[in-house]
């Protein structure tokens, strides 16, 4: 007998508000605390919160790209630790980190949370660095790099006549195009495609490297519409992960994302807004496939992880974005993605929905 998804929590949680950093190729000048303070200063400004008001705190990051262990630790300075508060860290995209501040308050343990996650790309070599998270004994000893597995992937999309050069090309188009009217996107306009970095995938549709970070406050209930005009409820949320190995997995679908979206709720009601964390244009191929999204839905606004993409903080940024639209009205019922690893292989979705007028 198959499983069937659950009823609704019994506790209404929404995201009541989100910032972020302006995102640059290079941060030098400031350290991850430096960086992530005013992120955090301005999210909690937004709901008049102070630290203490916090009842959980959860963080996303990676020790690899700090290159020591621990290293969330310091980043701890930037949110105040003493009084004692109740604090967790995932070594992951800040989306996860979301996910277990959900489940804190859903429980009924706490009431808000602060979420934040960031990252420093620009003093090591990403495609190195991230061979470190393949399979340690058949993989990652070849060393192939993220540009070039994901090529493994756009060429199998268009051995599958799923897409072609001149549709990728669009894809970065369009995202750039609609990053213009986001003010802390590092690339905008009209970005040439450029040359093969990885044959199909020119630099055009490869994401920028660069350093960042964002932050969230969730809340429950009565709270949250005290904190928030217009709430961004969560209405269901749900992460899968695809097989280790690369060699018997279709890289020309997603399975975890659309087991994830049935299991959020996402093909209950059509969706109006789409952040994808697809930082290849050719994932976000295979992610509308997955998720079923029409023509008329307006996916990435914000112009996704092609405009920005600072590493364990690019999908908490697709939740923060997606909900911002429905605080400003511009959206009543959002899809969030977000991935990690190779050619998507974990993935998160959650479904954000914001008070209808009555």
């Amino acid at each position: 007998m198959g499983q069937q998804r659950p009823g609704p929590p019994v506790r209404d949680v929404a995201i009541v508000a989100f910032a972020q950093t302006d995102h640059r190729r290079r941060t030098d000048d400031l350290s991850e605390v430096e960086m992530l303070m005013p992120v955090l200063h301005k999210v909690l400004a937004e709901t008049g919160l102070r630290t203490s008001d916090i009842g959980f705190t959860c963080s996303g990051s990676s020790d690899y790209l700090a290159g020591r262990a621990f290293s969330f630790t310091m980043a701890l300075d930037g949110v105040g630790a003493w009084p004692p508060i109740s604090e967790s860290h995932v070594e992951m995209d800040g989306a996860w980190a979301l996910y277990e501040a959900w489940v804190k308050i859903l429980t009924g343990e706490a009431d808000t949370a602060l979420v934040y996650s960031y990252g420093k790309s620009s003093p090591g070599e990403v495609r190195d660095v991230l061979t470190r998270q393949l399979d340690p004994y058949y993989v990652a000893p070849l060393w192939p790099d993220s540009v070039s597995l994901a090529a493994l992937q756009a060429q199998a999309l268009i051995d599958a006549g799923d897409t072609d050069e001149p549709a990728l090309a669009g894809i970065a188009a369009r995202s750039r195009t609609s990053a213009t009217a986001n003010p802390h996107a590092q690339l905008t306009g009209d970005v040439p495609p450029g040359d093969y970095l990885v044959q199909p995938l020119r630099t055009g549709d490869c994401p920028p490297i660069g350093d960042g970070a964002a932050a969230v406050i969730l809340a429950a209930g009565d709270r949250a519409r005290e904190l928030c005009a217009r709430p961004a409820w969560i209405r269901g949320m749900d992460h899968r992960i695809e097989a280790h190995s690369l060699g018997v997995r279709d890289l020309t679908d997603s399975p975890s994302t659309r087991r994830a979206a049935e299991r959020a709720g996402v093909f209950e009601h059509p969706v109006d807004t789409a952040e994808l964390h697809a930082p290849f244009t050719s994932q976000e191929v295979v992610l509308r496939k997955a998720l079923r999204l029409a023509d008329d839905v307006t996916v990435n606004p914000s112009g996704g992880a092609l405009a920005a993409n600072p590493m364990m903080a690019a999908g908490l940024i697709r939740l923060g974005e997606a909900a911002a639209r429905i605080h400003r009205g511009e959206s009543d019922r959002a899809l969030a993605h977000a991935t990690s690893g190779p050619c998507l292989q974990q993935n998160l979705v959650a479904v954000l929905e914001g008070d209808r007028d009555e």
